[in-house]
Parts: structure tokens; sequence; C-alpha cells
């Protein structure tokens, strides 16, 4: 997924780059539990603990504040907020929880999102993309089979997230295609956190070539089951590798 997740961070000299680093570890922490639900933090313990100014500290807090992570209490201090009331569809939020412990309850979820959107989509698809789109779709699920036979863990991730988006956004769904930061999240979390084969399976490659073609020849029906077999491919094979000892077999989450 390349392009995804928050700009590159301004020098670690310059304010924007001591808000990023604070933004980063605090959010971080949030999401790993190290600083726990319910728990208060002081603004003055902050400036000391990261040697940053309390504009820095105010900024880093409004951030966290509008992902939903922490609420600035009136003559308390910061309070770090439940899980129910972060905002999980952001982004920052979907990285910090998959360098988490909670890392598979992350990709659960984010998965079962997708099997409860993407075969929709993917059946929209069929009935609404045009000509120019659907050749752009078969290009795509082509170079995305070269990538997958080569090895190319990156090349493969940019071109997989590229296709899932344009199913997305070619379903004529606005909400759909707005699900498209957390899929490419999703995605390269998959990826970097070492849950993915070296190699997909031939048999994943072609799922992403029947999708493309049902799609190209205006198949609801069929575009609708083969990225259902996809979800159901992924989220089975998830399961495997949380179940203990589990490890990332050939074919595994291909999607």
């Amino acid at each position: 997924m390349a392009g995804t997740g928050s700009p590159r961070p301004a020098g670690p000299s310059a304010p924007g780059g001591l808000h990023t680093k604070l933004v980063e570890s605090l959010g971080s922490a949030v999401a790993e539990g190290t600083l726990a639900e319910g728990s208060v933090i002081q603004i003055e313990e902050l400036e000391e603990r990261y040697a940053v100014s309390r504009s820095v500290v105010r900024e880093a807090l409004r951030v966290l504040a509008a992902m939903g992570l922490v609420a600035m209490r009136r003559r308390l201090g910061i309070q770090i907020l439940p899980a129910s009331e972060w905002n999980v569809f952001a982004p920052q939020v979907i990285q910090w929880r998959l360098a988490s412990a909670g890392r598979f309850a992350q990709l659960r979820s984010l998965t079962e999102l997708r099997g409860a959107v993407e075969p929709e989509a993917a059946r929209l698809a069929a009935t609404r993309a045009g000509e120019h789109e659907t050749a752009e779709l078969l290009e795509l699920a082509g170079e995305l089979w070269a990538a997958g036979q080569s090895a190319d863990a990156e090349r493969f991730l940019r071109v997989d997230t590229e296709f899932h988006r344009f199913i997305l956004a070619a379903s004529g769904n606005e909400m759909f295609a707005a699900l498209h930061p957390s899929v490419a999240e999703v995605l390269a979390g998959r990826t970097h956190f070492g849950l993915m084969p070296s190699r997909p399976h031939p048999d994943a490659l072609q799922l992403h070539m029947d999708v493309a073609a049902a799609i190209q020849r205006s198949d609801p029906d069929a575009a609708h089951a083969a990225m259902r077999a996809i979800m159901t491919r992924t989220m089975a094979e998830l399961s495997e590798l949380h179940a203990p000892g589990g490890t990332p077999s050939p074919g595994a989450l291909p999607a």
C-alpha cells in the first residue's frame, strides 16, 4: 500500500517533527494499553517527559482528541478514553492497533468489514462500471498475477491495494469508496507484519482474475461470488495464523 498512512514527519528539530513524534508515541501507547483507559495524565507531565513545549503538547492532544483517544477534562487533566470512543476508521488508529498486541482483533474486525462490503461492491461494479473502467481492472488483475508470480511483495501490495480501491470506487457507492483507506491499512499491515506468504497461491490470484472478468462481462452474481470466495479464504487463513503455532502457509491471506 504505497502512499498510505501519515505524511512523512519533519526533521526532529522542527515543531512539526516534535508534534508528529508525540502524536505517534501517545497514540501507540493508548492503542497498546500502556496508557490505560480511564487514566489521567497532565500536560506538565508530557512537557517534561518528552521535552517539548506546551504548544506542541496541546496540538498533539487536539489531534488525538479528534480521533477519540483522549479528552481534555477541565480541572482534571487529559483522560484516556475507552476503545468504544475511538474513531476506528482513522488510518493512524488502525496503524497503532495493528502494531499492538491487539493486532489479530484489528485484522479480524477489518476483514469482517471487508467481507460484508467488498462482495457487494463487486456486484455493483459489474452493473455500473464502464468499458474503460473494466479494461483497467482487467489490466490490474493481470499485473497482480505477475507480481504474485515474481514474489515481489511490495509490488504485489501496491497493485492489490489499487485493485481493491478500484472496485470500491467502481461500485458507484461513495460510502463504499470512502472505506478504501481502512482497507489499504489492513493490506499494508499484513505485509509489513509478516502475515503474507512469500508467493501468493495461484488459486488466490485466479480469484482476483475471476472478479475482474465477471465485472468486465457485467455478471454481478459471479463478481459477488468470486469476491466472497476471496474474503472467506482470507478470514479462514487469518484464523489459522492466530491459532497456537500458526504461521503463514502458501496462499495465505491472498486478498
